[in-house]
């Protein structure tokens, strides 16, 4: 009888540890879903470039981009980097490759800054550092700071 029950505790973990093992297989599979947190635009340029080489080195990535504070100016309409260049053009090109871009509407408010003036295409969320903690604790984001 003794041998009987050490027999099914052996099958009880090997059956634990497989399943384990397909968890582990299943999210290992799973795209990655990264977070890019931008809250001054002039980091914008440099940013828009790493989420292209991480598209380029995970086509499967799942990314989004919150803006905040400062961060939220090159997704306005107009909006150029220093060197006279429009953002629209990278922002609608990974826009088109999936990626969500995503603008703080407590700082729109602040700013008195109307929301037509936001990019088509980006959502406005009701805090962007809110939006950034949802996104980390409860969808599973990895947080990247460019």
């Amino acid at each position: 009888m003794l041998h009987r029950i050490k027999h099914l505790a052996v099958l009880a973990m090997a059956a634990t540890l497989a399943l384990t093992g397909c968890a582990a297989q299943q999210s290992a599979n799973a795209p990655v879903k990264a977070v890019y947190h931008i809250n001054d635009s002039s980091n914008a340029t440099a940013a828009l470039r790493n989420i292209q080489n991480h598209l380029n080195a995970d086509p499967q990535a799942k990314i989004t981009v919150v803006t905040h504070g400062n961060g939220i100016d090159f997704l306005l309409d107009g909006a150029t980097d220093k060197n006279g260049n429009p953002y629209n053009i990278p922002v609608e090109e990974l826009m088109a490759k999936g990626v969500d871009f995503r603008v703080c509407n407590n700082t729109l408010t602040s700013r008195k800054i109307d929301k037509s003036k936001v990019l088509p295409g980006a959502k406005i969320v009701p805090s962007g550092v809110a939006e950034l903690a949802k996104l980390q604790a409860q969808e599973g984001y990895v947080y990247v700071k460019p």
